[in-house]
């Protein structure tokens, strides 16, 4: 049976693993918002996204990580009897000088573990250091020079709001959001345009953290980071965004599928979807346009 001491060790350890893991998934995640797509016809759309866009902790999760080991000192685990019954018992001179070379050698480890998720981190943020105060700026200011991003404003937690609109053609694939020199992250939006004039619109984004995501991903961290807090030192786990927005499709085209829950409802210039996103929603939404006449 596990100590809270030594729940708190593994606990912090797990955490350690699960920055790697996070790194290795999504980054970014809509928090509150209001999203709006139109596809014409003739071929034209425009895409449109006003809300949150949350950084999910990455600084925080590294704070986290670099204080467990800093405060991190050899304390000996129980012991216990191999009987069934597992009662605690005193640990011999040789156990626990095992505990502590065991120990020693994950410290060892953790610094060049720590090394590669440094380096990691800044490659996955496209060279800036998620440690640095001016990160969440410069970030801002990397996407206010990218087109379509008419105002963004850090809000502090790994919180942007922003406004961002783009029109043009959908003679091509569509991405929301894409980010200077970052890798290709969690997509908010795709649309895909096939070679018969159809455009199928996925928004993976907006779905469920059960699709086994980097938000379930992000889940199993933030349940690590409470299992190793110590109210003393008054850290706690990174908060998960709140997903709660609306995304709507207006169309002159042909809807020919959708998943939405009352189907298309007519407007002035066609038609339209509504998908209402909430944390109990349980599909992403999905819809297939026939575009030209």
């Amino acid at each position: 049976m596990a100590t809270p001491r030594s729940f708190r060790r593994m606990a912090m350890a797990g955490l350690a693993a699960g920055l790697s893991l996070l790194l290795s998934a999504c980054l970014i995640s809509p928090g509150k918002f209001a999203s709006t797509i139109d596809l014409r016809k003739d071929g034209t759309f425009a895409y449109g996204y006003q809300g949150e866009i949350h950084m999910l902790g990455l600084s925080k999760l590294a704070e986290m990580g670099s204080k467990a080991k800093a405060n991190e000192e050899f304390v000996a685990v129980p012991c216990y009897k191999d009987d069934g019954d597992f009662e605690e018992r005193k640990c011999t001179k040789d156990e626990i000088a095992q505990q502590k070379t065991d120990w020693e050698a994950e410290q060892k480890g953790a610094v060049e573990r720590d090394k590669k998720n440094a380096e990691m981190m800044r490659a996955m943020l496209g060279g800036i250091d998620p440690t640095s105060p001016q990160a969440a700026e410069e970030l801002a200011d990397r996407l206010r020079r990218q087109a379509g991003w008419k105002t963004v404003t850090y809000k502090g937690n790994g919180v942007f709001v922003v406004d961002f609109q783009l029109a043009g053609r959908i003679d091509h694939d569509f991405i929301f959001p894409t980010i200077e020199r970052f890798p290709a992250a969690n997509p908010f939006v795709i649309l895909n345009r096939r070679a018969d004039g159809a455009v199928r619109m996925e928004a993976p984004g907006f779905g469920p953290s059960s699709s086994g995501g980097g938000m379930s991903n992000f889940a199993q961290l933030m349940a690590m980071g409470a299992a190793m807090d110590e109210k003393k030192d008054g850290e706690t786990a990174p908060e998960l965004p709140q997903l709660e927005g609306t995304l709507t499709l207006t169309t002159d085209g042909a809807i020919l599928a959708n998943n939405t829950d009352e189907g298309p409802a007519p407007t002035t210039t066609g038609q339209k979807l509504e998908w209402k996103i909430t944390p109990r929603s349980t599909a992403a939404p999905t819809a297939l346009v026939k575009l030209g006449s």
